[in-house]
């Protein structure tokens, strides 16, 4: 932020003057957008609070003074410190809402998306009365599903008590305190006796060269909801182990690995993983039967960690 930056008036002057920087200092984009232009719009729209959809003749409108010392202080700290955009602005968006986000939760980002608003289908036989988001962060993906599936009850469920902090934030947020609350346990720890009729999760999986590699930016996510083992897969092992005994008779598993998915095949050669599809990108994402979980319930248990 060498350069004078006083000379910066209007909101198109910002969103130019960031894009240029962004590409000049080398930011990774991988927390909502995939680009310099998205992300500096983002950015300068979310910290003066004005929708995404503006009309392009508001962006010649002059900032007051108060509003280009805020908006600098922030494009500031993403090029210096590469905060993520969601972390600066308190808020990301998932299923087409809003969620409160900060330093205590992974911003949303999961593939996972896509299959809520598709329904679950074409693999969900009938509407789930009971969902489970294990390992949930800020809530997102239990809510999301809980405004697809308006009957079912949903527990999002967390290791980390400020994780569930933040998720009660978006309960709260979304007025779904009736048929939404947060459960703290490691696993399945906090669950004992339930059975749902679908457990989605984004758990933690990244493996340790991976984790070792990642840009900056995700380096100010708490590493409890990214890094897993040397395979990532540490979480992952208990889930498939236990799953059996928290899925009603016909439930379905859903969980992301991302990269890990090469560990999760080597690992379970025997298991007849089905791996999802997504048509805006993503992958990583196996789906299980209740039926195969409990066929292989014995050998996942197994294959867990001492």
């Amino acid at each position: 932020m060498s350069q004078p930056v006083s000379r910066l008036r209007s909101l198109r002057d910002h969103i130019r003057w960031a894009v240029s920087r962004f590409h000049a200092e080398g930011l990774y984009f991988g927390h909502g957008t995939d680009n310099a232009w998205d992300e500096a719009r983002q950015l300068v729209l979310g910290a003066l609070h004005l929708p995404w959809e503006i009309a392009d003749s508001y962006l010649d409108c002059r900032l007051e003074d108060d509003e280009r010392d805020h908006l600098q202080g922030l494009l500031r700290r993403r090029i210096e410190e590469r905060v993520p955009t969601a972390y600066l602005l308190g808020e990301a968006w998932f299923c087409g809402l809003p969620f409160v986000v900060d330093e205590r939760v992974l911003i949303p980002r999961s593939p996972i998306a896509e299959l809520i608003e598709q329904h679950f289908q074409p693999w969900l036989a009938q509407e789930p009365a009971r969902i489970l988001d294990l390992c949930t962060g800020s809530g997102c993906i239990g809510i999301a599903c809980a405004y697809e599936f308006p009957q079912a009850e949903v527990v999002l469920a967390d290791l980390s008590f400020e994780a569930l902090e933040v998720a009660n934030l978006n309960i709260e947020r979304h007025g779904l305190e009736e048929r939404v609350y947060a459960v703290q346990g490691d696993g399945f720890g906090g669950l004992p006796g339930q059975r749902f009729d679908l457990i989605v999760s984004n758990p933690p999986y990244v493996d340790a060269e991976d984790f070792a590699d990642m840009p900056e930016e995700y380096h100010h996510e708490p590493a409890m909801g990214l890094a897993c083992g040397d395979d990532g897969l540490d979480l992952v092992r208990r889930m498939l182990a236990e799953a059996a005994d928290h899925l009603t008779e016909k439930g379905l598993l859903i969980v992301e690995v991302g990269n890990s998915q090469v560990h999760v095949e080597a690992l379970y050669p025997e298991v007849d993983f089905t791996w999802l599809e997504f048509e805006r990108g993503g992958h990583g994402v196996f789906l299980l039967a209740a039926a195969q979980c409990r066929e292989h319930q014995a050998l996942f248990k197994s294959r867990v960690k001492a």
